[in-house]
């Protein structure tokens, strides 16, 4: 299946900035995004290499459920998400201030 760079350009909805994702930034150089639920590791990997510039090592993803949320009596459900952590090659860097 192919797909344009229109499409790949739609795949990362935001950046993940967090403790959690800046310390996995520093560290082994991963970087977090919030990506649609349809993206596979490929659409993935080919988006951050389009978008940023960069050479991607690994790619992991994880549905993350979404929370049971309460309003008075209604109970509500917030909608399931896709996150991937992203591994650089050495060498490559993103930088939100500046993308």
């Amino acid at each position: 299946m192919s797909i344009n760079k229109y499409q790949l350009a739609g795949v990362i909805e935001a950046p993940i900035i967090s403790e959690k994702s800046t310390n996995a930034a520093e560290k082994s150089n991963q970087f977090v995004f919030k990506v649609q639920k349809v993206a596979t590791k490929k659409h993935i990997k080919n988006a951050v290499e389009l978008m940023f510039g960069v050479e991607v090592d690994s790619v992991h993803v994880l549905n993350v459920k979404g929370k049971q949320k309460r309003v008075g009596k209604s109970v509500g459900q917030r909608s399931d998400w896709k996150k991937a952590y992203v591994k650089l090659k050495p060498g490559h860097d993103i930088e939100f201030s500046a993308a």
